[in-house]
């Protein structure tokens, strides 16, 4: 087996299991701001360094990283659908999601979890994240294989299947996109037709592009 990086840059101003069967409410009292958030969880922190925080859709602010402080959160907490996830510029976190996705947010990051559907008897199931700066790589879980699983950037919206990607939107607007593949079983494509591996592209700053990173597609 063959891999190869596929590498897209596009410049412009800017703006994966750990929970068996469908997402599921939980209840846990040492957490209680978590739980008040909303009312079923999608995923939960795994690993967490330096400045990392959650933003339920309440507005509570929760600090996942290392510490004893009183009133931080500890890996193991939970994230919900409409969570803003931040890392400062020491920051990293590890998250795992309900269909086996799991992402890895680097330093100065900023994600959006807009959705997240996924039931494993349903026909339905949909996830799409925004990232608005910083980098994450992932390993798409289930909803990639048999649903529709997007991440939204500011120069591409990115539909994922069954692939590892990596992307990165840095301060100067630059944004890079890459994924390992195996030879002759992947592609990366625009909207208006097939990328070949390694090459790059330069988008103008009025244009979006629609990226479909999948595998066997």
């Amino acid at each position: 087996m063959y891999l190869h990086t596929i590498t897209v840059l596009a410049f412009v101003s800017l703006a994966p299991g750990f929970l068996p069967g469908p997402a599921q409410a939980q209840s846990d009292p040492a957490q209680p701001a978590v739980q008040n958030a909303a009312s079923s969880p999608i995923g939960k922190v795994i690993a967490a360094t330096g400045s990392v925080t959650i933003e339920h859709v309440n507005a509570v602010v929760v600090q996942a990283n290392v510490g004893s402080q009183a009133g931080q959160a500890k890996v193991g907490d939970l994230v919900y659908q409409g969570d803003v996830v931040r890392t400062g510029a020491d920051g990293r976190v590890s998250i795992n999601f309900a269909d086996d996705t799991s992402f890895n947010l680097s330093n100065n990051a900023n994600m959006v979890l807009n959705e997240f559907v996924y039931d494993p008897k349903g026909k339905s199931n949909s996830t799409l994240f925004n990232l608005s700066k910083g980098a994450f790589t992932f390993v798409a879980g289930k909803i990639a294989k048999t649903g529709d699983m997007k991440i939204d950037t500011p120069v591409a919206t990115m539909g994922i299947r069954g692939t590892t990607p990596h992307v990165e939107i840095s301060e100067d607007g630059t944004a890079k996109f890459s994924t390992l593949i195996e030879e002759g079983k992947s592609k990366v494509a625009k909207k208006l037709g097939a990328a070949p591996p390694a090459q790059q592209l330069q988008q103008k700053p009025d244009q979006k592009l629609n990226l479909n990173i999948c595998r066997g597609c």
